[in-house]
């Protein structure tokens, strides 16, 4: 096929052939993937998200690479935040017919790249034709050992909340994005500018973060995904506590910093509110998981208050609450 070749010329076959070329695996191209329990007394765990061109993403910031990259990052995150360890992924496509094939392939080389540090690969999934761009993407991975996972619930009063990654990038590189307009205007001799746009479009995840986590103790554990005000509320309100985060911990970086004078942007907003980092927060009455810090506290919910805030900043409201809304 020739490398202008559209979904359309492809065909269903030819094009899940170019899917099964860029994300090969021996255990892909059966009715169904059969996957072999790699650890002892292991419980199963999955998760799924949908991106939608326009909404989640654009082409004229991200390059069907990273937007692969990105899927699965999200996904991963959201595996790596309940203790466990990613072990395979489902992809399922809506493509309009004259979508090029190199851009399906790409995306699928992007989920193969993200995919190889944990050990996982892209088992199976399903093609169809549609008017846009909708990308479905399920993980799967495993709790191995008798441990309970690590869910929203689990924070109790005197926790330390704790947090690993960057928290703002993401939010930083879209407002960058914006500011420029697209991905070829951003300038490209600012090496921070740079950093944080590639961040938004295809964000990084450690392998490891949310095992280690666990083994350590770790009592409860989200990704930072809609917002970190948003994420940690979600603990809260399902623990039955409030959280006071530390500004300290939180103060944004030189880099946030560096693109808040390029931008006009507040580098409070986008570390409060932005999401996308995937970065873990979740909450420890135990000693700190390598590689994690202390960004705060589990406190008494004020009972007495029915309009007190589940999160708070050095003890105050914060200025931002919003978070991201997929609806």
């Amino acid at each position: 096929m020739t490398r202008h070749t559209t979904v359309e010329q492809a065909g269903e076959a030819g094009t899940i052939a170019a899917i099964r070329s860029a994300a090969p695996s021996s255990i892909n191209g059966d009715d169904a993937a059969v996957l072999d329990s790699t650890a002892s007394n292991s419980r199963q765990v999955c998760s799924t998200d949908i991106l939608v061109r326009g909404r989640h993403f654009r082409f004229r910031y991200s390059s069907p690479f990273e937007v692969g990259v990105k899927a699965v990052s999200q996904n991963f995150a959201d595996i790596q935040a309940m203790g466990g360890r990613p072990t395979a992924l489902l992809l399922a496509i809506a493509t309009p017919g004259d979508m090029e094939l190199e851009t399906i392939s790409e995306l699928a080389r992007g989920i193969h790249s993200a995919a190889a540090p944990f050990g996982a690969e892209l088992v199976g999934g399903d093609v169809v034709r549609s008017k846009d761009l909708v990308i479905s993407l399920t993980a799967l991975g495993e709790l191995g050992g008798p441990a309970a996972a690590l869910t929203l619930d689990g924070a109790g009063v005197g926790h330390q909340v704790i947090a690993t990654g960057p928290i703002g990038y993401s939010a930083a590189g879209l407002c960058i994005l914006e500011h420029f307009g697209s991905r070829k205007s951003v300038p490209q001799d600012d090496h921070i500018l740079q950093k944080l746009v590639s961040w938004h479009c295809a964000p990084e995840l450690e392998p490891g973060r949310g095992t280690v986590a666990r083994a350590a103790g770790a009592s409860s554990m989200t990704d930072n995904s809609d917002g970190l005000v948003a994420d940690l509320s979600v603990i809260a309100q399902r623990s039955g506590v409030s959280i006071d985060l530390n500004p300290e911990a939180l103060a944004p970086d030189d880099m946030l910093l560096h693109a808040a004078e390029r931008t006009g942007g507040d580098p409070w907003e986008w570390v409060l509110t932005g999401g996308e980092d995937h970065t873990l927060v979740g909450t420890t009455d135990s000693r700190l998981p390598a590689n994690y810090r202390p960004i705060g506290m589990v406190r008494r919910l004020a009972d007495d208050d029915p309009n007190a805030a589940f999160v708070t900043v050095g003890g105050e409201k914060p200025a931002y609450t919003k978070g991201w809304q997929s609806l």
